[in-house]
């Protein structure tokens, strides 16, 4: 027997179109088309806009979390599918556990974009919606859960307007306003009845751009110095590569070069053990006149474990002052929960010991050549995606940030590039330069501003390149005072929350 509802009664929902849940992933993924290597950063301030849309249109909170959930997941995939050689299958796993960061906000989205929204809503919409997307940021970026590579705002690292954001509010006020910008994209779109509210958002976004691009302070030029990055390219085996290092290095000599930088791992063998070694890299610093910055990816001598070490050596040898990377990459050079993700060594490259980590962050004062006196912080690999870390060793003093790296694992891929621009960030963000120097490309420098300093070298060479890199003095906003942005968007999702709780009038 067939049961009729009454008439006006609503029957059970109707499912879902099953084309919904590819397109979720497919909407999450475009975005990544903003970062190095297609670089088109004008398209992240579009490309959310399809999966705004569709999770404005789900036909149920539940939906709308399920598509903000596959939509994240697509997102990270896609700005981090180079892993996929390295991790395999794992990544997939990795990318739906961090994917679930973005259910809240498209529970967002649908409560303030769904339906027919008047102008209230979306108001609320261009603050709260960008504000949720930090949040899944902020959460994404802890260390351990894989840090702050890919965040959206860092996709603007070669737009000077951008740059000039990043240096009052960090990567994440550049994040913020590109959000903003496409949720009121998205208003103006699918809100008939509030689309002057969404004419008046996108006005907002471009005066605080232009308005920060007019008003906002630049940092004071102070010199110049001369800085030779050492990119010795892919050479098998420790040995030949350090002898392609040192070639290049001797190269140098007669070049007025103020420091010289090697790539990360670009030594293997500790060197409070080899007295040999230390004797070719003093010889080296004598012959080039300038000290050499190194580092060191061996088991230390004087503490158990293996380390990453930025050494700095002079006429000398080792002066003492010594960098242990604090900052490791998950699975990549420690395995989170050994005892329970072990496994992952047998399915990728996983870490199959886990690296040891430093306890401080260091500046280093040159103690020799044409350099004395410069104060540098060195930062290992993907800890110059950190923007705290670059932050706090300018507050410490540093006038220039050197990053070395080496993503030879990933030579073919998206990641040489996407990790080389940060380099521009980390300097707007700062106003002190920064030097990116790595084993096979893609080595980079940038000045107090952000700006390319140079060319970068492409990971097809092998070469040692000197770069008349600008230092500047003063302090950048967000220096001083830190990640403000972040913090106003956390207050406005409170105060969100909080209205959400308060007892609808009346009538209402």
């Amino acid at each position: 027997m067939t049961v009729t509802p009454p008439a006006g009664t609503a029957g059970p929902p109707a499912a879902a179109p099953r084309w919904r849940a590819p397109a979720a992933v497919a909407a999450g993924a475009l975005p990544a088309l903003a970062f190095p290597e297609p670089a088109l950063w004008w398209l992240a301030y579009g490309a959310l806009v399809p999966w705004l849309l569709l999770v404005r249109s789900a036909g149920s909170a539940r939906r709308a979390a399920l598509e903000g959930w596959l939509g994240g997941a697509g997102f990270l995939l896609a700005v981090h599918h180079w892993l996929l050689p390295s991790l395999h299958i794992f990544i997939l796993v990795l990318a739906a556990l961090l994917g679930l960061l973005w259910v809240p906000w498209g529970l967002l989205v649908r409560r303030l974009l769904g339906g027919d929204p008047g102008p209230g809503r979306v108001a609320a919409a261009l603050v709260v919606v960008p504000a949720g997307w930090i949040l899944a940021e902020l959460v994404r970026s802890w260390e351990y859960l894989g840090g702050p590579w890919g965040l959206l705002g860092a996709s603007q690292w070669q737009v000077p307007a951008a740059l000039r954001l990043a240096s009052v509010g960090g990567v994440w006020l550049v994040g913020l306003l590109v959000v903003a910008v496409n949720t009121a994209l998205a208003a103006l779109v699918s809100a008939p009845r509030a689309r002057r509210a969404a004419a008046a958002g996108l006005l907002v976004c471009a005066a605080v751009a232009a308005g920060t691009w007019w008003w906002a302070p630049v940092p004071r030029t102070a010199g110049t110095v001369r800085v030779a990055v050492v990119q010795p390219g892919v050479v098998p085996g420790e040995a030949r590569r350090f002898d392609r290092e040192e070639a290049l290095t001797r190269g140098l000599a007669g070049r007025r070069v103020d420091l010289v930088v090697w790539g990360e791992s670009s030594v293997g063998t500790d060197l409070g053990r080899d007295a040999a070694l230390r004797d070719r890299l003093a010889a080296l610093s004598r012959t080039v006149g300038a000290d050499l910055l190194v580092n060191v990816d061996a088991r230390r001598s004087d503490r158990p474990g293996i380390f990453k070490s930025s050494v700095l050596i002079g006429p000398d040898g080792p002066t003492g002052d010594r960098y242990d990377k604090m900052r490791l990459v998950p699975f990549g050079e420690y395995v989170p929960a050994r005892s329970l993700l072990g496994w992952a060594t047998s399915v990728g490259r996983a870490a199959g010991e886990d690296r040891g980590r430093g306890a401080r962050q260091v500046v280093m004062r040159l103690p020799s050549g044409a350099g004395a006196g410069l104060r540098v912080g060195p930062l290992v690999c993907f800890e110059s995606a950190f923007p705290d870390m670059s932050r706090r060793l300018a507050r410490d003093g540093a006038q220039l940030i050197v990053a070395q790296s080496a993503t030879s694992t990933f030579q073919h891929s998206w990641a040489p590039e996407q990790h080389a621009s940060l380099a521009a960030l980390r300097a707007a963000e700062t106003w002190r330069p920064v030097v990116h120097a790595t084993l096979t490309g893609v080595s980079a420098a940038a000045d107090a501003r952000g700006r390319t300093v140079g060319r970068w070298v492409g990971t097809d060479r092998s070469a040692a390149v000197v770069y008349d890199v600008p230092l500047a003095e003063g302090t950048s906003p967000y220096a001083r005072f830190g990640d403000w942005a972040v913090y106003g968007a956390l207050t406005a999702l409170l105060l969100y929350s909080l209205s959400l709780m308060r007892p609808a009038s009346p009538g209402r």
